[in-house]
């Protein structure tokens, strides 16, 4: 029965959101904002077009993103600035809100199932969040051109460490180091697919810690969100187990990208017509993506992963130059 009623509370939201959606677009078609084409003069699309085409880009994306333990900004910012005719700064605003709503959806259900830890969360989310902040006033001074063919470069980069990293399912930690063990940061959790209680510590506490500065800034840079990082840092440095480290990078990326994104926001480049339907979509997606992500193997997802970076890395550094 509390299955069943869960059920029906998420398909009741997913009504309601598709309603409010629709509302929405019925209410911009009747505005100058609903009006003007978001592509811009070398779209031929109509702007009803594009928040259709996104909405349902971000639902795929949505599930992507929670099996790869990535946040939606790794895989919307390269693919929507790369073949979408936005504004690099409107993108990554839009990026660091989707990998933000994608996050929020799916932590309370990480949350629940125990497989995210909020001990392990909180300091690396502290350390992130604050370097985040750097990162967005740098992506913000810097010329649109250098910061798209930065990208491409850091995309491919993500795509080489995700290659050469073999993460493993339940890393070997000889001992609990010193700051690991002040913070509390261990603890159990029920692998539901092999139906075994996994009991996980972590130690290098101090430099998992101080790489999060270098994530923080990249994250906020480039709008990315940071869970192409979490993992590796989490998982390999860090010892924990692979599971842990893909929810609870979904989840700290709810502390850590909004402190960027309120920069971006402030500085202006939020546009509705672009966040509305990437949001609801990611949204969508997370929850279909945290059933999903119990009860499979990461080692498929990561390769489609890999596929869609290596594409959208590529095209992101040929706009940045030009070509």
């Amino acid at each position: 029965m509390i299955t069943r009623q869960l059920y029906f509370k998420r398909a009741a939201l997913v009504f309601v959101l598709l309603g409010a959606f629709a509302l929405w677009l019925w209410m911009m078609g009747g505005t100058a904002l609903g009006a003007a084409n978001p592509g811009g003069q070398g779209s031929s699309l109509p702007w009803w077009a594009w928040t259709l085409i996104l909405l349902v880009l971000n639902f795929v994306l949505g599930i992507v993103a929670v099996l790869g333990g990535v946040g939606g900004g790794v895989l919307f910012v390269p693919i929507v600035s790369g073949f979408f005719p936005f504004h690099l700064d409107f993108v990554r605003c839009a990026g660091l809100l989707v990998a933000l709503s994608g996050a929020l959806s799916a932590g309370p259900g990480l949350l629940r199932v125990g497989m995210a830890d909020l001990r392990l969360a909180l300091p690396t989310a502290l350390i992130a969040s604050t370097a985040s902040i750097i990162g967005a006033l740098m992506g913000l001074a810097l010329p649109t051109h250098i910061v798209q063919i930065s990208l491409g470069v850091t995309i491919l980069g993500i795509v080489v460490i995700m290659l050469l990293a073999k993460k493993s399912e339940y890393p070997v930690v000889p001992e609990i180091d010193g700051l690991a063990r002040m913070l509390g940061i261990r603890g159990t959790y029920l692998d539901i697919s092999t139906h075994q209680e996994v009991e996980w510590k972590v130690h290098r506490t101090s430099w998992g810690l101080g790489l999060f500065v270098i994530i923080g800034v990249m994250a906020g840079m480039f709008g990315l969100g940071a869970g192409w990082a979490n993992v590796p840092v989490l998982n390999l440095l860090m010892g924990a187990p692979l599971k842990v480290s893909v929810a609870t990078s979904k989840f700290l990326l709810s502390i850590t990208d909004t402190s960027a994104a309120w920069i971006y926001i402030n500085s202006g480049a939020m546009i509705p017509l672009i966040v509305v339907p990437s949001l609801i979509g990611i949204m969508l997606g997370s929850w279909v993506g945290v059933p999903i992500l119990t009860r499979t193997k990461p080692a498929i997802i990561r390769y489609i992963v890999i596929a869609l970076l290596i594409f959208a890395g590529l095209r992101a550094l040929l706009k940045g130059l030009g070509i």
